[in-house]
Parts: structure tokens; C-alpha cells; sequence
């Protein structure tokens, strides 16, 4: 743990210099929320006017570029691995706009709101449904945020990727009312 500890802390002090920082997604987001499940990598969410700098900041402190496309970005450091989603969008943009800051074990980081995480791994798993493991992270999410959630948001999403039937389903899991 001491390793992703200090990866995450080199990475956070060296995005200092981004316009917007970057916020934290994925497994890792998922733990200052409520929802603590095993993890190989660090994930952020980074402005897209900051992506090329993010890039080389990466770059700079030994990550291996293995793909890089317009949406997303993969490096690897050894055996550490960190992913960069850029936020072009407007939806993105806004979740990376209103992460809040959050006192964690890792010290303070940027983090997206549960609802915005949700959002994320629908994302994940809509672009490739046998990644069941996000399905159980918006499962998790839901039953930890019972009552607090914006189901509103939440299902602005959902419809998004035409999974309201989904959304449904997992409510009635979870045993949470809208009402």
C-alpha cells in the first residue's frame, strides 16, 4: 500500500502545475466513498486543456506512454500502472469542476461525487459489458450512498447510455425508494 501511497502523492504534488487538477476516479475514488474493493492502478480525471501537460508530467516521472487516444490514456511505471480520462465533454468537465476535496487516507485528494463515479463506470462497463466488476462498484455505490444519492443525476446517466432498465433493477436490488 505504501507504494500506491507514495505513486499517488508524487502524481497529485506534480499536478500541481494543471490548470484544473485533476480529480480521482476508479477503484481508489471508490474507498473515499464508502466502497473499498482491491485495486492495480491509479485513475484520474483530467481537464482537456491539461491533458497534453498532464502527458508529459507523466512522461517526466518515468511512466511509459502504452496508449493514448483523444478520451483516455494508460501508463505504466514498472508495475505501477496509472490511467488518465479526459474530460471533453461537458458532463466530464463538469464532475472534474465540481470533484471536492477530501481528507483520505492518502492525504487530500480531488474526488469525484458518488454519483459522478456511477456515472464512470456505467461508462466502463457500457463500453465493454464483460467488466463486470463495475457493475458491482454502482451496486456498492448505491447500497453506501442509500438516501444521500441524487437519483436524479444518477438517472440523467442511466438514460444517457439507454440503461434505464438497469438503473431500475438496481434500485430494487439496493431497496432504495425514490420517493
Amino acid at each position: 500500500m505504501s507504494r500506491l501511497v507514495d505513486q499517488i502523492k508524487q502524481a497529485v504534488g506534480a499536478f500541481a502545475e494543471c490548470e484544473t487538477p485533476p480529480a480521482l476516479i476508479g477503484g481508489l475514488a471508490l474507498a473515499v466513498h464508502q466502497v473499498v474493493r482491491a485495486t492495480r492502478d491509479v485513475d484520474f480525471l483530467v481537464d482537456a486543456q491539461d491533458a497534453d501537460h498532464v502527458h508529459a508530467i507523466l512522461l517526466g516521472l518515468g511512466y511509459r506512454c502504452v496508449h493514448r487516444s483523444e478520451d483516455a490514456a494508460n501508463y505504466v511505471r514498472g508495475d505501477e500502472g496509472l490511467d488518465v480520462i479526459v474530460a471533453r465533454r461537458p458532463i466530464a468537465r463538469r464532475l472534474l469542476a465540481e470533484a471536492s476535496e477530501r481528507a483520505t487516507a492518502l492525504g487530500p485528494l480531488r474526488v469525484v461525487s458518488a454519483e459522478g463515479l456511477i456515472g464512470f463506470k456505467l461508462q466502463a462497463l457500457v463500453n465493454d459489458p464483460a467488466r463486470t466488476r463495475d457493475l458491482d462498484d454502482i451496486r456498492a455505490l448505491l447500497r453506501a450512498h442509500r438516501g444521500r444519492l441524487k437519483i436524479s443525476e444518477v438517472r440523467e446517466y442511466f438514460a444517457l447510455f439507454d440503461r434505464k432498465a438497469l438503473l431500475d433493477e438496481l434500485l430494487a436490488q439496493a431497496d432504495i425508494d425514490e420517493n
